[in-house]
C-alpha cells in the first residue's frame, strides 16, 4: 500500500505579467530593475538612521561652571556640577 503524498502548497507569485509577451531577457531586465531600485530604498532608509551623539563632543559641555574649592570637589568637576 502506498502512503498518500502531500499536496505542497503553491506560493503566490511576487511578480505577474499581466498584459504582452514577455520574452526570458525581458523578464529578467524587469526584475533586475525591480530589485536594483528596492535595494536602493533600503540603501536609504539604512542612512538615515543617525549614531547617537557622543556625550564627550556636546556642545553643553563648554560651558563649564566655576570651579568649587573644599573637599572632593575634584571629583565633581569632571561631571561639570
Amino acid at each position: 500500500m502506498t502512503e498518500p503524498v502531500e499536496a505542497t502548497p503553491v506560493a503566490k507569485p511576487v511578480l505577474r505579467v499581466v498584459k504582452g509577451d514577455l520574452t526570458p531577457e525581458e523578464l529578467a531586465a524587469l526584475v533586475a530593475v525591480i530589485a536594483a531600485r528596492n535595494a536602493a530604498a533600503a540603501h536609504a532608509a539604512s542612512r538615515t538612521k543617525t549614531a547617537p551623539r557622543s556625550q564627550w563632543g556636546h556642545p553643553a559641555r563648554v560651558a563649564r561652571t566655576p570651579h568649587r574649592f573644599g573637599p572632593g570637589q575634584w571629583r565633581s568637576s569632571a561631571f561639570g556640577g
